[in-house]
């Protein structure tokens, strides 16, 4: 289905990671002596679930020459091409991985502050993501309440598997500093690999990989939910990020069938997982893996809901051809909510209007 008007919302986009001159003069004089003298400079840093030379990585009309300029081309593909109102840009950097925490809080910051230079400020229809490492509470949420002020972050980024489930109380500190600020939390498909991928060990290739990001989802659904994420900060929500769609209703028929049984162990969870988990967790239209229309209209009719889906480009990387930004088979009813509606109402920030970080308190109007 090609865009059938102007002022969606994209709610995962990418920009290219910086490389690590770019990051530099984002850098205290601590960090940058230690990266240079180290030759940490001349490392990629780069996460590898979308490797640069496979296919997927990138759409092959999207493919950057090495003289394009990557702000222009995000206008000329995406922006202006959709007519989008605003684009939430999500950057996936490998200093989340890393073992010593303080470096990675400081490569955290530098890749937050380009961002925030380099393309916010630059381009008004983007919004950012606050990337923070999951592995230190306390420099996640002084990173979450450094740049609070600033609307134009309207997320908090994380990746779908790390070393603990997201459910687990030691996170519930930066949960909390995302709900005071009006923050969504997002959890883009990716791995830190301090472990493997797979439950049964270390894949062979790419798409065993890619394929096993659909369990991982599923597993951080069941921990958000079983563990009292939402009782503790009922106004939060969750935006996954490349999760795919399908594998949704299943999980949910599955936890509330398991929850009938064991709920004395959760007194906390006192309601169906399936609704809490059609209140405070949201998914992204790409990739959508549904067969056909009649396949994807079952799917959503499957999860009960057209609030819980978010309009996204995933931009560059292959998940449509051409212009077809939605998959046939979705309902007419719920297309604008997908474009529009329910990302207005998943992201308070957005409903802001968020200049050079300061914010007036004006609806915007959305076309």
């Amino acid at each position: 289905m090609k865009m059938p008007y102007a002022g969606a919302i994209d709610c995962d986009l990418h920009v290219p990671a910086p490389s690590m001159a770019q990051l530099l003069p984002y850098l205290n004089d601590y960090w940058r002596d230690q990266i240079v003298n180290r030759a940490i400079d001349r490392m990629p840093f780069a996460m590898m679930s979308y490797p640069p030379n496979a296919p997927i990585s990138m759409r092959a009309d999207w493919r950057l020459q090495s003289t394009a300029n990557p702000l222009e081309a995000l206008r000329a593909h995406v922006l202006d091409a959709l007519d989008l109102k605003f684009a939430i840009t999500n950057v996936i950097h490998g200093c989340v991985a890393l073992h010593n925490d303080d470096m990675a809080a400081a490569l955290c910051r530098a890749v937050n502050d380009w961002l925030r230079t380099e393309w916010l400020d630059r381009e008004p229809r983007l919004r950012g993501s606050i990337l923070i490492h999951p592995q230190d509470m306390s420099q996640a949420v002084a990173e979450i309440e450094r740049l609070a002020p600033d609307h134009r972050f309207v997320q908090v980024l994380l990746l779908a598997m790390g070393e603990r489930p997201l459910g687990r109380r030691e996170f519930f500190p930066v949960y909390e500093a995302a709900e005071r600020h009006g923050l969504v939390v997002a959890v883009h498909a990716g791995s830190t690999y301090r472990y493997a991928p797979t439950i049964v060990g270390w894949p062979c290739y790419q798409f065993e990989d890619y394929v096993a990001q659909a369990q991982a989802f599923e597993n951080q659904t069941v921990s958000l939910s079983a563990e009292g994420v939402f009782q503790r900060c009922p106004g939060l929500k969750f935006v996954f990020l490349e999760s795919g769609v399908s594998w949704l209703p299943v999980t949910m028929w599955r936890t509330d069938k398991t929850w009938r049984g064991a709920r004395p162990e959760t007194p906390w969870v006192d309601r169906w997982p399936s609704e809490i988990i059609r209140e405070h967790i949201r998914l992204t239209t790409q990739p959508f893996d549904a067969p056909d229309p009649t396949a994807v209209a079952q799917v959503l009719d499957r999860i009960g809901s057209d609030e819980i889906l978010l309009f996204a480009t995933d931009y560059p990387h292959w998940q449509f051809d051409g212009e077809d930004v939605l998959p046939d088979g979705l309902p007419q009813a719920a297309v604008r909510k997908i474009l529009i509606d329910n990302a207005l109402a998943t992201y308070p920030r957005l409903a802001q209007r968020a200049i050079g970080g300061e914010t007036a308190a004006i609806k915007e109007d959305v076309r």
